[in-house]
């Protein structure tokens, strides 16, 4: 039986964009720009770190929303599903000081990210990458351990996993990647994903 191993994005596939919340909940609709919207991630990020400073906004405040929030409908269940027969890794472009209650509510699956650089006034200085391009990086070094990949993701962010990946899916994707990105198949909810999954795998799946 191959070696397989399925990769997924966090935000949008498991669940909320962080960020949206953070604009909602905080009344700063500056926030709301996701990945989903700007393909340049230092861009995003540069963005972002200037509207939190210039509405004095610290890394509490954003963790105080976070706690609120839980998992898409569904995401619990599929994850488990998946987990029963693959190996999972979550690679995300959010940070540790973000996730970990999320990934608590998740049965803490295996999570790749980024740091935030936080000074003494718990205000967010800074953001550092585990590497650059790390969601194709991880996908390659896989491949490289002779796992098949599996992946999906549904913003301008994953798209370089998704190429790499012996399997890249769009999950829920806005219009505008599914356009750019014609090549690449889409799913839009978990049941298609894993049907998707399951017609890819040498695995005996049996269905969600």
């Amino acid at each position: 039986m191959a070696m397989e191993i399925v990769c997924l994005d966090l935000e949008g596939v498991l669940v909320p964009e962080i960020w949206i919340n953070v604009a909602a909940k905080t009344g700063v609709d500056q926030l709301k720009l996701t990945t989903r919207d700007i393909s340049d991630y230092d861009q995003l990020m540069r963005h972002r770190l200037a509207v939190l400073e210039r509405h004095g906004l610290t890394l509490a405040d954003l963790q105080a929303v976070i706690a609120t929030m839980a998992p898409l409908p569904g995401a619990v269940e599929f994850l488990a599903w998946l987990r029963r027969g693959f190996q999972v890794v979550i690679l995300s472009d959010t940070f540790y000081d973000f996730a970990r209650p999320l990934m608590v509510q998740l049965d803490q699956p295996v999570l790749f990210c980024h740091d935030l650089t936080v000074d003494q006034a718990g205000r967010v200085a800074d953001y550092r990458l585990r590497l650059p391009d790390q969601k194709r990086a991880a996908v390659r070094a896989f491949q490289g351990l002779n796992f098949t990949v599996f992946a999906a993701g549904d913003s301008y962010n994953d798209t370089a996993m998704l190429n790499q990946a012996d399997l890249g899916l769009l999950f829920d994707p806005p219009d505008k990647v599914v356009a750019e990105f014609p090549h690449l198949p889409v799913t839009r909810n978990y049941q298609e994903l894993a049907e998707r999954l399951r017609a890819a795998s040498s695995r005996p799946l049996s269905g969600l």
